[in-house]
């Protein structure tokens, strides 16, 4: 029975023991031929060394740097008392080459067969060498052999502990017990305790419902190759696994041997011929700094794989200012660097982890001017820091953000208001926020105004407050009121005691007297037209007491009349005289007597007369007059055909024309 104990700490460069305390007990035995020290998990070869330290004259150290194995066995196969056996295990000490070692722990298994003990399973592996056995030949052999009593198989492996532990072993291809030789892409465990279970679905690109530590690209299940094995040294990922046929392939698939395993099996002893110990080598895995603005204490955290944290104000050298996974630093003023370990003061080369406390600065905020805008709208607010971005705000607290950057526009506003500028600097807010005031005067009331005259007035032109400064677009007089008399547009811009301005828009506008270009009679149809185009601010009468907005009237009756038009607004009135005569509608020249000659009544009282009638083509026909006052429907002494004519009749150069039409009927 062996029994150990030993839960080291391993300081880099100095070697540690792998035991406090060890012990063999066997009450009929004095001695064994050999004791055998595995580094069963977390070897890292080229690092990981086992060395036997003191004077041991019957017991000589065999170390296999591939396997991580340590043997203490006598001369030849002489028997060594325990007592010398115990006292060499006690002076195994592990030492790790590397100046920074990789961090982790080392299990160190102690046992006195060839089979290398795992802790963390309790079985035991052996790798059986075996040139060319087929596998098939390797699980019969594993399954006829024994250890102490455990029944033995082909190993299965569960975990990456069991892979590497066997894959150390391994100084060739070595078959293990997996194959999909049931169903082509789906490996099982077919050995020992574990048979039946599927590790493996799929090819290289499958998936494992369990443990698998696959070569790259493995397995490619590629001509019969339905068997696992250990790949030989050299080929692959160190320790992976490889599908073979049953008799292996040609170098470096060549078999060399099997894993075998024992423990687990039914019916198996129960053993005590092994005992465990670890040597740590503790590393810091995390640490969190921290940040503060201005001064003031910080809380700094580490984890370390050796559990305890010790905290250093130096890289190397010096006790430990505290210990544990979080450090609560003394006020800073200054960013401050401080130191985590694994390892307390005794260990003057364990590695230690720079923590950082940055210490920035609390930036200052300074605001800029006042600003003073008139009426609603927005202003330029500005304000500097003494380091980092500035924030606005719209209150001296909290608020809402308006805005980012040393100069910005405010939002429109119609009231006086104040805004808030915030300096912020790596995450440090200035102490206070910095006040712009934006104060809103008020402007002169400027509504436009529009203005009629009559042409030849004048008018006053007034801004309407009283007190302020005037000054207008004619002539920039500086008065309350001035005086035009011609239309058009005027401004005068209005100035408060506060300096804010408006302009106030007069819009002039010149009503004219009315000026009658022409009186067009047509039939019984009377139409004015007047000289100025807006017909419609004028008024039209026949009897000057009775007007209308029209400029035509129509059933006028036969005679003399006179139109008067007035501009609607009384600015002047005017008078024109027109003729309605009663022009026949037709005429029939057929000599009955009866209408046989086209002549209009009245006409021959008026010395000037011409009426001219034309052809439907314009042709000028015939020009009637006070001495010729009839036409008998002949043009060069021929009859004209019945159709319908025009007439213009001109009274004298004073009356408009009288224009109409008539009908020849025969």
């Amino acid at each position: 029975m062996l029994t150990a104990t030993g839960s080291q700490v391993y300081c880099a460069g100095t070697p540690v023991p792998i035991v406090t305390s060890f012990n063999i007990t066997d009450p009929d035995d004095p001695g064994l031929n050999a004791v055998y020290i595995q580094i069963s998990s977390g070897y890292i070869a080229g690092q990981d060394r086992l060395n036997l330290n003191g004077t041991h004259p019957n017991v000589t150290a065999t170390w296999d740097n591939i396997a991580g194995k340590l043997t203490l066995k006598g001369p030849g196969s002489q028997i060594v008392p325990y007592a010398q056996l115990i006292a060499a295990v006690k002076d195994v000490l592990y030492t790790n080459l590397s100046a920074t070692p990789t961090p982790g722990t080392r299990t160190f298994s102690i046992t006195i067969g060839q089979a290398n003990y795992l802790a963390s399973t309790g079985h035991y592996y052996q790798f059986v060498q075996a040139v060319n056995i087929t596998w098939p030949q390797a699980r019969a052999a594993a399954a006829a052999s024994t250890y102490y009593g455990l029944q033995g198989y082909m190993a299965t492996l569960l975990s990456a502990e069991e892979a590497q532990l066997c894959g150390e072993q391994a100084t060739g291809t070595g078959w293990i017990g997996g194959t999909d030789e049931e169903t082509e892409g789906v490996w099982k465990w077919v050995t020992g305790p574990e048979a039946g279970t599927v590790f493996w679905n799929g090819l290289a690109n499958g998936f494992t419902p369990n443990f698998a530590f696959w070569n790259t690209q493995e397995p490619n299940n590629a001509g019969n190759e339905d068997y696992a094995h250990i790949t030989a040294p050299g080929v692959g990922i160190p320790g992976s696994w490889n599908d073979l046929p049953a008799a292996g392939s040609g170098p470096p698939y060549v078999p060399q041997g099997y894993i075998v395993e024992y423990g687990g099996m039914p019916g198996d002893p129960v053993l005590n011929i092994s005992a465990t110990t670890t040597v740590t080598v503790p590393a810091i895995t995390s640490s969190q700094g921290a940040t503060i603005c201005g001064s003031g204490t910080a809380i700094i955290s580490a984890t370390s794989s050796g559990n305890m944290v010790y905290w250093y104000v130096n890289p190397t050298g010096g006790s430990p200012i505290d210990v544990g996974s979080a450090f609560t630093t003394p006020s800073l003023t200054a960013t401050t660097t401080y130191y985590a370990s694994p390892y307390d003061a005794s260990c003057a080369t364990g590695s230690r982890t720079a923590v950082t406390v940055t210490v920035n600065q609390r930036p200052t905020i300074t605001a800029g001017a006042n600003q003073v805008i008139c009426g609603a709208g927005t202003a330029q607010l500005q304000a500097t820091a003494s380091a980092g971005n500035v924030t606005w705000y719209d209150a001296p607290t909290g608020g809402n953000q308006v805005g980012t950057g040393t100069a910005i526009t405010s939002p429109s506003i119609t009231s006086t208001t104040t805004f808030y500028a915030e300096a912020v600097n790596n995450n440090c807010v200035s102490a206070t926020r910095a006040a712009v005031t934006v104060t809103v005067n008020s402007t002169p009331a400027a509504d436009p105004e529009t203005i009629y005259i009559c042409q030849g007035d004048s008018v006053t032109l007034d801004a309407g407050v009283a007190g302020l400064t005037y000054v207008w677009s004619l002539n920039n007089q500086a008065t309350q009121t001035i005086t035009v008399s011609t239309g058009g547009t005027y401004s005068v811009v209005l100035t408060n005691a506060q300096n804010c301005s408006a302009t106030k828009t007069f819009t002039v506008i010149e009503r004219l007297a009315p000026v009658i270009s022409s009186i067009n009679v047509d039939g019984t149809t009377v139409a004015i037209n007047i000289a100025n185009t807006n017909v419609e601010d004028y008024r039209f009468s026949l009897d000057g007491v009775n007007f209308q907005t029209s400029n035509i009237f129509t059933d006028v009756p036969a005679g003399q009349g006179t139109v008067t038009v007035k501009e609607r607004h009384d600015c002047g009135t005017v008078t024109g005289n027109f003729i309605v005569f009663v022009v026949p509608g037709f005429f029939t020249p057929n000599n009955d007597n009866v209408n046989d000659l086209f002549t209009i009544q009245g006409m021959t009282l008026y010395p000037k007369v011409k009426v001219s009638i034309f052809d439907r083509y314009g042709k000028l026909l015939i020009q009637l007059t006070r001495s010729r006052p009839y036409w008998d429907g002949t043009f060069e002494n021929r009859n004209l055909p019945a159709s319908d004519y025009w007439y213009v009749i001109k009274l004298d150069d004073s009356l408009p024309e009288i224009k109409g039409h008539f009908s020849l009927i025969r």
